[in-house]
């Protein structure tokens, strides 16, 4: 197979090429006018490295009725995203197993439309099965500072915490951690009022729940990643312990660096996600973050849930489930905020493909070069197009992005060099060891 475009994205910059794949894997760039080619890009696409989400919730096997691996890869497909990694809860039983890894295992298979790795989880009682869930193939480990939302996915107190830190740290694992103080959390208000539901949910919660986290990692080693971080407040955390040499990183998420609380309605319960959209000067902080450095990734935090789920009838944001299905919409919406805010495409790769490939431990993917595998898209970067929740791929259709212009369309996305075709089953289950 030979991919020719005018605008090839390499590590190294944009350039006209020819990728040659073989054996689902990119044998060369050649020059533009280099021989014949299989696949004509058009003038207005960009090819760029297949996107790496590694924070979607799927919840097959126990809750496919909120979302499944059909719908959750077909999504992810039709965004250009050609590997996602799959966190452990919300399905049932969570993955805190090796026994469970592979439920979800089997139920996955025949389903996808791109590659699956796994996240492992850390919950109490478990420590002896995280070195297993590691040799299983896992990226890595989940786990929470406060309740996640599902009963069968508890979180960890103080000396837990430590206790999993310090055997992740033995097998050089990492962990991935949902940042947020429990004591500083109030149990969310009901009503329609979305100030008040922030309100719940303070920076400060951030805040000390990453220092927390910080300590520990230098206690013990462990490699330590905050997910999901929405309160600027925690990036000088962030950044002393980078300069400490400590293994600490940090991702956001495409809601909290395109949303402010200033536009969300009362009732708006489709916005509901935790930690909460903060306001405008938060969200300028965060793409400051993203600039220098110490936010590292920009992943989706595909959440999804039945419609009713979300309380649309009442806009009740305390009985609302709180989560954001945007897998499919991920990189449209940070490109067109980027790009008003001077970012080019080779940043967007990097925070959405090269870093969550490095977070999760893929040495085979995550840019566009020799020897990686040939996972791409066809991007055309200055198309515009209006969001249409029921155009999307993912199980309810229920977005806050419905009816928001965006720029940048996706039109075709390879898959170790072949086309990702609708109702085509290609995708692989990924260990990411042995």
């Amino acid at each position: 197979m030979r991919i020719r475009a005018r605008r090839v994205l390499t590590p190294e910059g944009e350039r006209p090429g020819v990728v040659v794949v073989r054996d689902g894997l990119i044998a060369e760039i050649a020059p533009y006018h280099g021989g014949p080619a299989d696949v004509e890009v058009a003038g207005d696409e960009v090819l760029l490295p297949g996107l790496v989400d590694s924070h979607v919730h799927v919840n097959e096997p126990g809750r496919t009725h909120w979302e499944g691996f059909a719908t959750a890869t077909a999504a992810a497909a039709a965004g250009g995203v050609t590997t996602i990694v799959d966190m452990p809860l919300n399905s049932i039983p969570p993955t805190v197993d090796v026994p469970a890894l592979q439920a979800k295992q089997a139920a996955a298979r025949g389903q996808l439309a791109v590659d699956v790795a796994f996240w492992g989880g850390a919950v109490p009682g478990n420590r002896a099965a995280l070195r297993a869930l590691h040799e299983a193939g896992v990226a890595g480990f989940k786990c929470f500072l406060l309740p996640s939302g599902v009963e069968e996915f508890p979180p960890l107190d103080a000396v837990q915490l430590e206790e999993a830190m310090t055997e992740i740290a033995v097998f050089g694992g990492v962990l991935i951690v949902h940042a947020e103080d429990p004591a500083t959390i109030a149990p969310a208000p009901h009503g329609r009022a979305y100030a008040d539901f922030a309100l719940s949910r303070p920076q400060a919660a951030e805040v000390r729940a990453v220092a927390t986290l910080v300590e520990a990692a230098r206690r013990t080693g462990c490699r330590t990643h905050i997910v999901h971080v929405a309160g600027a407040a925690v990036l000088p955390l962030l950044a002393a312990a980078k300069a400490d040499g400590l293994p600490v990183t940090a991702e956001t998420c495409p809601h909290y660096l395109t949303l402010c609380a200033e536009d969300v309605p009362d009732g708006a319960t489709e916005f509901k996600c935790c930690p909460p959209i903060r306001d405008e000067t938060n969200r300028d902080a965060l793409w400051e973050g993203l600039r220098d450095g110490t936010l590292d990734c920009v992943v989706s935090d595909h959440s999804p849930c039945p419609v009713e789920e979300k309380r649309l009838d009442s806009g009740d944001f305390g009985a609302a489930w709180g989560g954001i299905a945007s897998v499919q919409l991920s990189l449209p919406v940070t490109w067109t905020a980027a790009a008003d805010r001077g970012f080019g495409l080779s940043e967007l790769a990097r925070w959405m493909s090269t870093a969550p490939a490095a977070l999760a431990g893929f040495t085979d993917r995550g840019a566009l070069a020799p020897g990686l595998r040939a996972d791409l898209c066809a991007f055309a970067p200055d198309e515009w197009f209006v969001v249409d929740q029921l155009r999307l791929r993912h199980r309810n259709p229920v977005t806050p992005y419905q009816g928001r212009k965006l720029r940048g369309v996706v039109r075709r996305t390879w898959l170790a060099g072949e086309p990702v075709e609708d109702g085509v089953r290609a995708g692989r289950l990924v260990s990411l060891r042995g």
